[in-house]
C-alpha cells in the first residue's frame, strides 16, 4: 500500500497544486478507501447474493449524494485505483460516467473537457455537467441477452474489476410479440350469410396461456387465440368410415352456456390415423436456435430433452439432420439414420447457447439440407425450435413469410416449436408455420413435449390433407345473427374458398379440428341489431328448415386440385355431449381472458362448473389441468 501512495504523491508533485484544502481532504479519503479496499476485495464486487450493495457503484452513488462534489469525485477515482494525481492530469471525459437518480430520472455525471492550455486552477474549479443518460434502446445492447452491454459483460475500471455481475431482471412481457386480430364481430345473416376461414390445428396459444397463469400472471389478451385453446384437447368425433376422404365431419347444435337465447354450432373434423407401418419415411431437419437468448433452462436444455423424446418415436428408415443458428448458421449433423441414437444424441448434447440470432441464415441452410435429403416417397419436414428472437438477417415477418412460401412449393413442410419467455416472438413463428404448411406448438414443460412429440407425433409430422378450408352459409330464415368464436388470424375472403391457389391449414394423421359459432335464431330476444328500415325486404323466405350448410375443401398431399365435402346443419343436430360442452367451456374461458365482450355476467366459476361436468374419461388429465388453470385465473383476476 505504501508503494501505491508513493506513486500518488509523485503524481501530485508533477502537476500544479490545486486548492490546498480540497487536495488534503481528497488524499485523506483516498488513503482510507484504499485501505478498506485492500482489506476486503469482496466488498468491491457485485455478486449474485448481494448485487449492487457494495463496491465501486454503490460507493460512488453514496458519495454523489453528499454536498461537496469535487473531492468526492477524486475519491471515487481512487476507489478504482486511479490516483488523485492522474485525475488532475487526464482529461475528465476519460472517466467512466457514474449514474445517480435525480427527480426519478437517471442522469449521467461527466466533466467538461478542458483546453490543453487552460490554467490548472481552472481545471480544478470546473463544475460537473449533468447530461441525461441514454435510454436502453440507445445503448450498446448485448445480442445474447438483449440487455445493455454494460450490464451483461465483465467490466473493469482501472485495476478494479467488476466481475460476476448478474444482469438485472428484465420484465418477461415487454419484448414478446403475438399474432392476433380483434375479436370477430357479430354478423347479420341477411346482409352477410357466408363465413369462410382456414382450419387451425395449432396449440401454441394454450400452452403459452398455461405458462403465464402457472407463473402467476394473467396472459396478454393478444396471446389468446381461442381456437388454439379449444383444439388443444382431443375429442371423440366419428372417424372416416370409407376411403374416399381422409377425414369425417360432424356437427352439433346446443344451448349457449352464457346466453340461453342463443345456440352454439359446433363443427368437428376427425382425421384418419393410418397404421404406423403404413406411414412414409421421414426426412427431418432439426433447425435449432443456439443463440445467447436460448441459454435459460426452459429453452435450449428443455429443447434437447424434447428432441430426445421424439427420437423414441422414429423408425430406422427415418433420417435426422441438425442445423443450428446463432452468430452464424452451421450444419451440426449430416443425415443420420434415426436408430443411430448415440450419434444424434451426441450432436444434440454438444450444443451450447451463445451469439446473435441469425435465424434467416439458419432457415436458408435448413431448406438447403432438406432439398439434399429429398427422395421419392418420403416426407421432408423442418422442425424449427426457437424462442423466436430473430435479430440478424431477415427479421421482418413479411420477408420471411415470402421466403417460406417459395420454399413450401418444393414439398418441404416447416413446423415450429416455441420455447421460453421474455422475448418470445409468437407473431413471427405463426407466420412461419402458417406459410410453411406446418403447425406451431409451444413447449413449456417436458410433459408438453411428450404430448406434442410422442403422443401426437403422427399428427405433428404426417399430413393427410392440405389447404383445408371451411365455408358456412347460414339460412337467414332461421338464423338472424352469428359470430365465429376464434380463428381471427385464419379468416379468408368468400371467393378464396374455391380458389385452389389460396393457401390454408393442414390436417395431420389423427388430428381433430373444432370450430364454434354462436348463432341467434330468428325471433330470439337476444338479437342485437335492429331491422333495416329500407332493406327492400321485410322477411327472409326459405323453404329449408336447416340452420346452415357447411362446406369443406381440401387437397390430398402432393396434389393441386381440391375436393369438396358438404354437410347440412338441421334441427336434428341439436345435442350437447361431453365433448361439445367441454369445448364450450374452453371457448368461454378464452373469451373471459380476452375481456368477455359477449358473455354478459358469465364468470370463471361458470366455466369451471361447466368444464368439471364435461371432463369425461380424460385419460391424460388434460381437462383436469384446464379446470385448475381456470381456478388460478379466477384468483389472479381478483
Amino acid at each position: 500500500m505504501n508503494d501505491e501512495l508513493d506513486r500518488l504523491k509523485a503524481a501530485l508533485k508533477s502537476t500544479p497544486d490545486p486548492d490546498a484544502d480540497a487536495k488534503s481532504a481528497a488524499i485523506a479519503l483516498a488513503r482510507k478507501n484504499f485501505a478498506d479496499l485492500q482489506g476486503s476485495a469482496d466488498s468491491a464486487r457485485l455478486t449474485k447474493d448481494s448485487p449492487m450493495k457494495a463496491g465501486f457503484l454503490s460507493g460512488a452513488k453514496k458519495m454523489l449524494h453528499t454536498q461537496n462534489l469535487r473531492p468526492l469525485l477524486y475519491a471515487t477515482s481512487s476507489i478504482a485505483v486511479i490516483g488523485v494525481g492522474l485525475v488532475l492530469v487526464l482529461p475528465m471525459d476519460r472517466l467512466v460516467p457514474e449514474l445517480r437518480p435525480i427527480g426519478g430520472v437517471t442522469e449521467r455525471v461527466t466533466m467538461r473537457e478542458q483546453d490543453a492550455a487552460s490554467n490548472s486552477d481552472d481545471l480544478v474549479a470546473a463544475e460537473p455537467v449533468l447530461e441525461p443518460a441514454p435510454l436502453f434502446a440507445e445503448a450498446e445492447v448485448s445480442s445474447e441477452s438483449g440487455v445493455p452491454a454494460a450490464l451483461s459483460k465483465r467490466k473493469s475500471v482501472g485495476a478494479l474489476a467488476i466481475a460476476d455481475a448478474e444482469p438485472p431482471a428484465l420484465g418477461t412481457e415487454d419484448r414478446e410479440r403475438f399474432a392476433n386480430d380483434a375479436e370477430n364481430p357479430l354478423k347479420i345473416t341477411s346482409e352477410d350469410p357466408v363465413s369462410t376461414f382456414s382450419i387451425d390445428v395449432d396449440t401454441a396459444s394454450y400452452a403459452y396461456v398455461r405458462s403465464a397463469i402457472t407463473g402467476g400472471q394473467m396472459p396478454d389478451p393478444a396471446a389468446i387465440r381461442i381456437e388454439e385453446l379449444v383444439n388443444y384437447f382431443p375429442y371423440t368425433y366419428p372417424a372416416p368410415t370409407t376411403g374416399d376422404d381422409p377425414f369425417a365431419t360432424s356437427v352439433a347444435v346446443f344451448e349457449t352456456p352464457w346466453n340461453a337465447e342463443t345456440k352454439l354450432l359446433r363443427i368437428g373434423i376427425q382425421g384418419e390415423k393410418p397404421a404406423v407401418e403404413d406411414r412414409p419415411a421421414l426426412d427431418l431437419v432439426f433447425l435449432i436456435d443456439t443463440s445467447g437468448s436460448m441459454q435459460s433452462p426452459d429453452k435450449l436444455p428443455l429443447l434437447k430433452q424434447s428432441f430426445r423424446l421424439l427420437l423414441s418415436k422414429l423408425r430406422a428408415e427415418d433420417k435426422v439432420s441438425i442445423v443450428t443458428y446463432a452468430g452464424s448458421s452451421g450444419l451440426v449433423l449430416e443425415p443420420t439414420a434415426a436408430d443411430d441414437t448415440a450419434t444424434i444424441l451426441a450432436a444434440l448434447d454438444q450444443l451450447e447457447a451463445g451469439g446473435a440470432t441469425a435465424g434467416a441464415a439458419g432457415i436458408q441452410l435448413a431448406y438447403q439440407q432438406a432439398t439434399r435429403m429429398r427422395a421419392e416417397g418420403r416426407i421432408g419436414r423442418i422442425l424449427l425450435a426457437t424462442d423466436g428472437d430473430f435479430n440478424v438477417g431477415i427479421s421482418d415477418p413479411d420477408a420471411l413469410k415470402s421466403y417460406v412460401e417459395q420454399q413450401r412449393e418444393l414439398g418441404t413442410y416447416l413446423s415450429v416449436l416455441g420455447f421460453g419467455r421474455g422475448n418470445y416472438n409468437d407473431a413471427l413463428l405463426q407466420a412461419l408455420a402458417q406459410n410453411g404448411n406446418g403447425t406451431a406448438a409451444y413447449i413449456d414443460t417436458l410433459s408438453e413435449a411428450q404430448k406434442v412429440l410422442v403422443d401426437q407425433v403422427s399428427g405433428a409430422l404426417f399430413p393427410i390433407a392440405n389447404d383445408v378450408k371451411i365455408q358456412v352459409e347460414f339460412n337467414a330464415a332461421q338464423i338472424a345473427e352469428y359470430r365465429l368464436i376464434g380463428y381471427e388470424t385464419r379468416a379468408l375472403n368468400r371467393e378464396d374458398f374455391n380458389n385452389d391457389r389460396v393457401d390454408a391449414g393442414d390436417i395431420g394423421a389423427g388430428h381433430s379440428v373444432t370450430a364454434l359459432y354462436e348463432i341467434t335464431p330468428v325471433g330470439s330476444p337476444a338479437i342485437l341489431n335492429d331491422p333495416l328500415r329500407f332493406s327492400g325486404a321485410t322477411e327472409a323466405v326459405s323453404i329449408s328448415q336447416d340452420y346452415a350448410f357447411v362446406k369443406l375443401r381440401y387437397k390430398e398431399p402432393g396434389t393441386t386440385t381440391s375436393r369438396l365435402i358438404t354437410t347440412p346443419v338441421s334441427p336434428s343436430a341439436e345435442r350437447a355431449d361431453e365433448d361439445a360442452r367441454f369445448a364450450a367451456a374452453i371457448a368461454g374461458f378464452g373469451q373471459l381472458l380476452r375481456g368477455g365482450k359477449y358473455l354478459g355476467d358469465w364468470s370463471f366459476q361458470d366455466a369451471i362448473t361447466l368444464a368439471n361436468n364435461a371432463k369425461g374419461d380424460d385419460a391424460f388429465g388434460y381437462r383436469t389441468e384446464a379446470v385448475q388453470l381456470m381456478r388460478l385465473a379466477e384468483s389472479l383476476a381478483k
